[in-house]
């Protein structure tokens, strides 16, 4: 709309002729008295504002609502105590119609009324016991820094409708930080505790669990966790999760304590050999050579009580992948998928199966061999999220081969992927190559790095550095250089030589600060300065100037949350 652009683009005069008229043709368009109104107090025509606004509520159908748009133009000539006089018609008005009651309060936070808005929420649900407005309420709240009376309403919301939990929590979010001692996350807890005795319901046991997740407190959770488990007839579902959320997080042995608990109180058969399987991953996380046997022993012993079928596939994806991946016995891994694919199998089961097989492939460098499998996925379960993972590692494989050309072709596809993380990732890896390409036609730079990139999927660390090393060295001041500082130092980090990877990290900020990368190494150096250099304070340098410079950046969330932490922050 013409007047819209003018008022954005600050010519004022000219949006007020058109909106005059716009109005004056349609007459019941309060959008257009509105816009109006809003022009002339941009013009500080306040006059005219008023006179407008004095003439539509002179009129025989009522809009409550305008007596605070009259309100706050008094407000904006410093009479506040005709401002006041207004705000008050306004939020009477509801007395005798409390229907009005959402649009009046919604007109009082378009101007940050706060008090006046939460007035009128409260009072139009005393009047209609049937509405309910405290999401709203939370909101407004949570902006005042009210916190328990949020966290109050939207317990109540929860209580109402359990369906909004999940939109509850996210409200939690923007105030819980992983600090149990923060002013947010105490009211939380003794609200709930204080809840929870006067009136006990499943629901606070499960705010308290989500509460003591986000701290990582995976202990407390779990007791919660005990007590739900409890009520719910013996459903392990959440206990799963938890464990699987502590897993994650790399607490093993607060996750071993949910596993145990699981195969202790559990009788179907699917559930122990789910409880036992996530065992076997924790074993498996943490293992060392000279326990490998061990670990043998145990998928031994699984197999032998549930059989080699399809009902045990992911368990034998495990098996083998641990055979290829930790002890190198890639052809009997090989020889075991194959032979499982041989039975009855549901076309998922398929897929998966032939995933972990063709990714053995890629380990083993028989790279057309994988791409057989991965196109069969794309065919067999063409819909899924699997066959767009399956595209994906098509294209990576043939980046291992040297085939960039093709794998481009894959990953542009890629880019639209439903799946968020497969898009970006597919994003990540073409502009890689494209840009490694448009200077060097030969690709020799660009085939070394997918060299070097394969021995890090090997995990051979220091075999991977040194390619990475003779890439620095050969094709210094390249387009490639910053990508291969970033992923040596993230090798560097792998095997404890942190200085070396602090100066990596500090070597793409100081050359590429303007380039695609610089943001990952300023996250990252973040994070080596919070962890294992423990130096907060440079930590913290790093997050600040991520969180000004690059907004649009995929860390930028992550950034923000780690840098209030260290700062102290009372959210």
């Amino acid at each position: 709309m013409l007047a819209k652009n003018y008022f954005e683009q600050g010519q004022f005069e000219k949006a007020a002729r058109i909106y005059e008229k716009l109005y004056q043709n349609n007459p019941h368009r309060l959008n257009y008295l509105t816009a109006l109104v809003q022009t002339y107090q941009q013009l500080e025509d306040f006059e005219k504002a008023e006179a407008v606004l004095q003439d539509k509520l002179s009129g025989r159908r009522v809009f409550p609502q305008l007596y605070v748009d009259l309100g706050y133009n008094y407000a904006l000539q410093s009479n506040d105590s005709l401002a006041k006089k207004e705000y008050q018609k306004a939020i009477d008005a509801i007395e005798e119609e409390p229907n009005y009651g959402y649009i009046v309060a919604r007109a009082f936070e378009d101007y940050s009324l706060l008090d006046e808005a939460a007035t009128v929420y409260e009072r139009a649900m005393e009047l209609q016991p049937d509405k309910n407005y405290n999401i709203q309420l939370a909101n407004i709240y949570g902006e005042q820094g009210k916190l328990e009376a949020m966290f109050l309403k939207l317990m109540e919301l929860i209580q109402s409708n359990p369906q909004y939990q999940s939109r509850a929590q996210r409200t939690f979010s923007m105030y819980i930080t992983e600090d149990p001692a923060s002013e947010a996350n105490t009211i939380l807890r003794k609200t709930l505790l204080k809840a929870s005795q006067e009136n006990p319901s499943v629901f606070y046991n499960q705010l308290l669990s989500w509460l003591f997740i986000q701290q990582r407190e995976f202990n407390k959770a779990f007791v919660q966790e005990k007590a739900i488990f409890k009520r719910s007839e013996g459903d392990p579902t959440r206990l799963f999760d938890l464990a699987y959320i502590a897993k994650d997080a790399e607490k093993y042995e607060e996750a071993r304590d949910v596993v145990s608990f699981i195969i202790d109180n559990s009788v179907g058969e699917r559930t122990i050999l789910q409880a036992k399987q996530l065992d076997l991953q924790l074993d498996l996380a943490t293992v060392t050579e000279k326990e490998y046997d061990t670990v043998e022993a145990k998928f031994q012993e699984l197999f032998a009580t549930y059989g080699n079928g399809p009902e045990t596939h992911l368990l034998q994806i495990d098996y083998n992948h641990f055979l290829a991946f930790q002890t190198g016995q890639i052809e009997k891994a090989v020889a075991n998928l194959k032979q499982t694919l041989t039975t009855k199998l549901s076309p998922f089961q398929e897929a998966r199966l032939k995933m972990e097989l063709a990714d053995i492939l890629v380990f083993d460098e028989k790279f057309n061999q994988a791409l057989i499998y991965y196109s069969q996925i794309q065919k067999r379960v063409k819909n899924d999220v699997l066959a767009q993972e399956a595209r994906f590692k098509v294209a990576k494989t043939s980046y291992f081969k040297g085939d960039f050309e093709w794998a481009q072709t894959q990953l542009d596809v890629l880019k639209k992927s439903a799946s968020q993380l497969i898009a970006n990732d597919a994003m990540q890896l073409s502009l890689m190559i494209r840009d490694n390409s448009l200077e060097d036609s030969t690709q020799t730079a660009l085939k070394k790095f997918a060299h070097a990139d394969l021995l890090t999927l090997q995990n051979k660390n220091r075999e991977a550095i040194a390619a990475f090393e003779e890439i620095l060295t050969q094709h210094k001041g390249e387009k490639i250089e910053d990508e291969a500082l970033l992923q040596q130092a993230r090798l560097y980090e792998r095997i404890f030589q942190y200085d070396k990877a602090e100066a990596n990290y500090n070597k793409i900020i100081s050359l590429y600060k303007e380039d695609i990368l610089a943001d990952d190494a300023y996250f990252f150096l973040g994070k080596l300065y919070e962890g294992p250099l423990n130096l907060s304070e440079q930590a913290k340098t790093m997050y600040e100037q991520l969180i000004y410079n690059f907004a649009d950046s995929i860390y930028f969330v992550e950034a923000r949350k780690r840098f209030r932490l260290l700062r102290g922050d009372v959210l």
